[in-house]
Formats: C-alpha cells, sequence, structure tokens
C-alpha cells in the first residue's frame, strides 16, 4: 500500500508533491501509482534497446514530468537524465542508466 510515509523514507520530497496537489493527500495518493506504472518503463527500456531514440526521448519526457510532479525525486532523478541525453541524442550505452532506473523502480512498483 502507498502511503505518503512509506514514499518519505524512499527518499522523495513529499511535502513539494502535496503542495501541488493543494495539500489533498487522498488526491496526492490517487495520482501516484500512475508514476510507477510498469509498462512505461518497459516500454522506454525496449525502444530504447530497439534504437528508437525519438520514441524513447517521448516516453522519457512524459515520464519525468509526472515524476516531477508528485515529486518522485529519486526516480525522477534517473528518468531526467535518460532524457536529457536522448535530447541531446547522445550515442551513448544507455544499458547503466536502465539498470539504474529499474534498480530505483523496484521498491516504488513493490508498494503497487
Amino acid at each position: 500500500m502507498i502511503t505518503v510515509e512509506k514514499l518519505k523514507e524512499l527518499g522523495c520530497n513529499t511535502e513539494e508533491g502535496l503542495g501541488r496537489c493543494f495539500g489533498d493527500e487522498s488526491f496526492y495518493l490517487s495520482l501516484v501509482p500512475g508514476a510507477f506504472e510498469k509498462e512505461r518503463y518497459e516500454n522506454l527500456d525496449r525502444l530504447i534497446k530497439e534504437g528508437n531514440m525519438g520514441d524513447a526521448f517521448e516516453e522519457a519526457h512524459a515520464m519525468k514530468g509526472v515524476l516531477a510532479n508528485l515529486s518522485i525525486t529519486p526516480l525522477f532523478d534517473v528518468v531526467s537524465e535518460i532524457t536529457e541525453l536522448l535530447r541531446a541524442k547522445a550515442e551513448t550505452d544507455y544499458s547503466p542508466l536502465i539498470e539504474k532506473m529499474w534498480e530505483v523502480y523496484t521498491p516504488f512498483g513493490e508498494m503497487l
């Protein structure tokens, strides 16, 4: 079960996220599961592995926005790094960042 306390323990800036939701904890918590939709992370992983960097950028950018708005800081940090490399069309090995993304994602995904 997702709680503000668990999110805080995992490094999220829940005060900031709640502020964007006018302090309405139930509203905030109703939005949070959308940030952990596993299919989106799997899709980003797949798109990068396929070399489809344009679509990967679009996916990462959308994920970054959701994570930023909810202040899911640990995932925001890694997805933001991926997004900015994709934006710059960096020819790099993304696998360490994808691996890090999954490592950071795991404790969040386990809350669902």
